[in-house]
């Protein structure tokens, strides 16, 4: 075989393998996008600080209309972690003095569900385009990227929002202003256990195309 009938042989060989290749990573991508829930229970290890920040850049690419970037993100790691437990039952007896000793210690416990929380912060302005949902919506969107990220790398996690996510006092102590808002707490960590099965729908039952 000739040279040049040799070069065009293994380009053509090289094309095919990297279409398969592509065609193999995208139907991973979609098999992640469509089989990924919740993980209520989560363990150690978690995402470390090079994971952390392929979650955030995956994050920001979340439609944004007009650029507004309105989200922030509060890692609450490590010891943090109980501190914010301090918060939530300061919160807690804020809102019932007479809360009993079980709810207390829920509230103390429950940011130590996960080895990281990420907490997802809206910043709401105003806008002559953009109202006040779609912002947070953007948010949400950002939020579900970092789900989906983490997802990807081999971790998992689960968004939680409840009564604190609202609560002036935890509003407070993590610093937020007074346009900013908490769309959700984020718990990431490694799958304690099997993934959940969940129940799958025909896509008819949800879907309709609309004619005038």
């Amino acid at each position: 075989m000739a040279r040049r009938d040799q070069l065009w042989f293994f380009s053509v060989i090289a094309a095919i393998i990297t279409g398969l290749n592509h065609s193999f990573a995208m139907n991973e991508i979609l098999k992640q996008l469509q089989s990924r829930n919740s993980a209520p229970r989560l363990t150690e290890p978690g995402p470390d600080e090079y994971t952390l920040e392929q979650m955030f850049i995956a994050a920001v690419r979340a439609p944004d209309h007009a650029w507004l970037q309105p989200w922030r993100f509060i890692v609450v790691a490590g010891e943090a972690r109980e501190q914010l437990g301090k918060v939530f039952v300061d919160a807690l007896l804020a809102a019932n003095p007479n809360a009993d000793e079980a709810a207390r210690i829920k509230a103390q416990g429950a940011p130590l569900r996960a080895p990281l929380l990420v907490v997802a912060v809206c910043n709401v302005v105003e806008h002559p385009k953009v109202p006040r949902e779609e912002q947070l919506l953007s948010t949400g969107c950002a939020a579900y990227s970092m789900l989906l990220a983490a997802e990807c790398q081999g971790y998992a996690g689960i968004w939680r929002t409840g009564g604190y996510a609202s609560d002036a006092l935890v509003k407070l102590a993590l610093g937020l202003t007074a346009s900013e808002e908490i769309v959700g707490f984020l718990y990431f960590g490694t799958r304690d256990g099997r993934a959940k099965s969940l129940p799958t729908r025909e896509v008819g039952t949800y879907v309709s195309y609309w004619r005038a």
